[in-house]
């Protein structure tokens, strides 16, 4: 379906988690391009519907632009009289509003189309973040379920080297691996400790194998400090279980735990995850053989 009126971009831009500035004529007075209601909406790189074209409409456009690139929720009145200063000679004037709604959707990656991811990101797309979901097997996702991958959040990436995917990912992007390859995994796992604004990076796994891969990280040349990065096994401990159902419902749960900063002891505003794992973390401990 094209996108072309405003209230279509608006729903797309929410479901989406994208960045727009709602613009809306709030008054008109004597000769002008529309009357006051009307509403178009401007994103980065794009624009729908129309308050009347021209200068006035050019104007706002770039205005609205200078907004949304600040990056700040804002709501802002500005009076145009349409008159030669702005290019026209209609002789009335307009007042503006210009609402600018910043995309504070979290994006995350998952790296691995098993059956713990095709639990996990029917849940994650449900919570208001962006996802990529990223496997390397040829045309692997064409054999899922369209419920799994038609969903307006997430965006499926068929590509045999996730690597690079993981290399080109926005910043401060979280990061969640359950591949079928522990060689994968460890390659990705590398990447993402490298990547200069990633700072959760979460594998499913047996502590045995989350210990074999920090001590090869260390004889690697990474930093306690990065090391620290790696959440492995990941998921809230709380949650028992070792059925995919079970870990996608521990991931989210720690997912959930970041997103709004909450810490179970109400002691510090910091993520859950922050917290040593302790030595009964085992719940995906035999789940490598299921991805």
């Amino acid at each position: 379906m094209r996108v072309s009126t405003w209230y279509e971009a608006l729903y797309k831009c929410q479901q989406q988690g994208q960045g727009y500035v709602l613009i809306t004529v709030v008054m008109s007075a004597g000769s002008a391009p529309r009357e006051a209601g009307c509403k178009m909406l401007i994103t980065d790189d794009q624009q729908f519907d129309t308050i009347g074209g021209g200068h006035l409409e050019f104007e706002a456009t770039r205005h609205a632009r200078e907004l949304l690139a600040k990056n700040e929720q804002s709501q802002t009145l500005v009076s145009y009289p349409l008159s030669s200063s702005l290019g026209q000679c209609c002789g009335g004037a307009v007042k503006i509003l210009y609402e600018v709604h910043v995309n504070h959707h979290q994006h995350i990656a998952v790296f691995g189309a098993g059956h713990v991811a095709q639990s996990l990101v029917p849940m994650l797309a449900q919570l208001p973040v962006q996802i990529s979901w990223v496997d390397g097997r040829e045309r692997f996702f064409e054999d899922l379920p369209l419920h799994m991958v038609n969903l307006s959040n997430v965006k499926a990436i068929d590509n045999d080297d996730p690597c690079q995917v993981l290399e080109a990912l926005p910043d401060n992007t979280w990061v969640i691996i359950l591949t079928h390859n522990h060689q994968l995994d460890y390659d990705l796992v590398e990447a993402a400790l490298k990547h200069p604004s990633i700072d959760f990076v979460g594998m499913i796994g047996s502590q045995t194998k989350a210990k074999r891969f920090r001590t090869k990280l260390a004889h690697r040349g990474f930093t306690p400090e990065q090391i620290a990065q790696l959440i492995s096994p990941i998921g809230d401990t709380s949650i028992p279980g070792k059925r995919p159902v079970e870990v996608s419902v521990s991931v989210c749960a720690q997912l959930i735990k970041r997103l709004h900063k909450f810490d179970t002891n109400n002691s510090k505003a910091v993520p859950q995850d922050a917290k040593p794992h302790s030595a009964k973390t085992l719940q995906a401990s035999s789940l490598e053989d299921k991805l």
